[in-house]
């Protein structure tokens, strides 16, 4: 893709096939935006999680982080079980894997076996997001799923409240099954699988890059251990991926300097909306004395307004030039952060929130079709899943970092 113009990212072949391409955007949008709604459902119930499992907040902060690392580390996975096994497939793991979780969830008195049902519901979310993502195609699709599942993230923090008021916070960390109602159309609508791939399955790169993965998400709470077991897996990592250039870390996509900056960008916007996602409701609680549905509502409508920027945003990217774009994004999301680290009050706060969540999505919807471009076509699932994996991995430091910043 030519750095002069974000027009050729939009026009990029899909990388599903043909009879896939008409499925309704608005079916995508219901398979992807649960998961936000599902993962920021916590961010006003951290409290009452600790109180109800006898434990810290930040212990119970857990249950937020490996949602995110689950939903980063299974994002690649199910990229590779697409290219090998076929969108059906796929649709129906991730579907299995967000009942079985969601049942975890709901019956577990145990905090080791909430944990477990959150990771595997996350990692059905996180096959829900890759086939929407893949079945979407152009910027313009990918950005009506971005604000979608901005939209639903914005409501996820009053609604976690008000279902852990009004029902159980296990009923508000069990929103992610709405994804299931759209199973059943979009399933109707794809091909039937393809035969399976004649490579086989790159095991060692899926593990040496989920205990990388896993290393950087866990660097806030324990810095040393983690920096030291991501680096000893990224040492193994590249002479691996040089022995295998097209296996789960494609070499082509890491020697595209336009793929490198896209995910760097999506990492980077990630991080910093998530953090003040968790820390600014926090602060304005604690230290502002607002009361949490107060906050609830601001950060809602907030997020709500930066999620319909996100639409408009991807609906005009493709006229815009590619570092232009870029630019826009990189100065929101600083505009964003020390808007939230200097104000003081309500308002300039929860705009922060707002600016952070345009940030972060529209990277996510214009970025990725970048990202996507910039490999050959056999490798754009596999190049979009390690996008999605570096806009999640974001995902799940935000919490750690707003955590050791702010939630102890």
């Amino acid at each position: 893709m030519s750095t002069s113009s974000g027009a050729a990212a939009t026009r990029a072949p899909s990388t599903v096939p043909p009879t896939t391409r008409q499925i309704p955007v608005l079916w995508l949008a219901l398979l992807a935006s649960p998961v936000a709604a599902a993962g920021n459902a916590a961010v006003l119930i951290l409290g009452d999680l600790g109180r109800s499992l006898g434990t810290p907040t930040a212990t119970a902060s857990w249950l937020v982080t490996t949602f995110a690392l689950a939903l980063a580390v299974a994002t690649p996975l199910f990229a590779t079980l697409l290219r090998r096994r076929g969108t059906r497939t796929a649709l129906w793991l991730a579907a299995a894997c967000v009942a079985a979780g969601t049942a975890l969830m709901a019956i577990s008195p145990w905090l080791p076996l909430l944990l477990a049902g959150r990771a595997v519901q996350a990692a059905g979310g996180a096959g829900m997001t890759a086939i929407a993502m893949n079945l979407a195609g152009t910027a313009r699709r990918m950005g009506a799923i971005s604000a979608a599942t901005g939209i639903l993230g914005a409501v996820g923090p009053l609604l976690g409240e008000r279902l852990t008021e009004t029902v159980s916070w296990r009923a508000a960390l069990s929103l992610l099954a709405v994804t299931l109602l759209a199973v059943p159309a979009v399933g109707r609508r794809t091909t039937p699988a393809p035969p399976p791939a004649g490579d086989r399955f790159d095991a060692r790169g899926a593990l040496l890059l989920a205990v990388l993965s896993a290393g950087l998400v866990l660097l806030p709470y324990r810095p040393l251990p983690a920096l030291a077991v991501a680096a000893v897996a990224a040492a193994l990592l590249v002479p691996h991926i040089r022995h295998r250039p097209d296996g789960y870390v494609p070499a082509a996509a890491l020697r595209s300097g336009h793929f490198r900056g896209s995910v760097l960008i999506a990492l980077a916007l990630s991080a910093s909306y998530f953090t003040l996602l968790f820390a600014v409701p926090q602060l304005l609680v604690d230290r502002a004395g607002r009361p949490a549905t107060s906050v609830a509502v601001g950060q809602m409508a907030a997020m709500i307004t930066g999620s319909l920027l996100t639409l408009g945003f991807a609906a005009v990217s493709a006229r815009l030039r590619h570092r232009t774009v870029r630019a826009i994004l990189l100065a929101a999301g600083t505009l964003a952060a020390t808007a939230a680290v200097l104000a003081h009050g309500t308002i300039v706060p929860l705009a922060a929130i707002g600016l952070a969540v345009f940030a972060a999505t529209a990277a996510n919807a214009t970025q990725s079709v970048a990202a996507a471009s910039a490999v050959p076509d056999r490798q754009r699932p596999a190049a979009i899943g390690l996008f999605q994996l570096g806009y999640l991995l974001g995902g799940a430091l935000g919490p750690a970092l707003a955590t050791a910043l702010v939630l102890r």
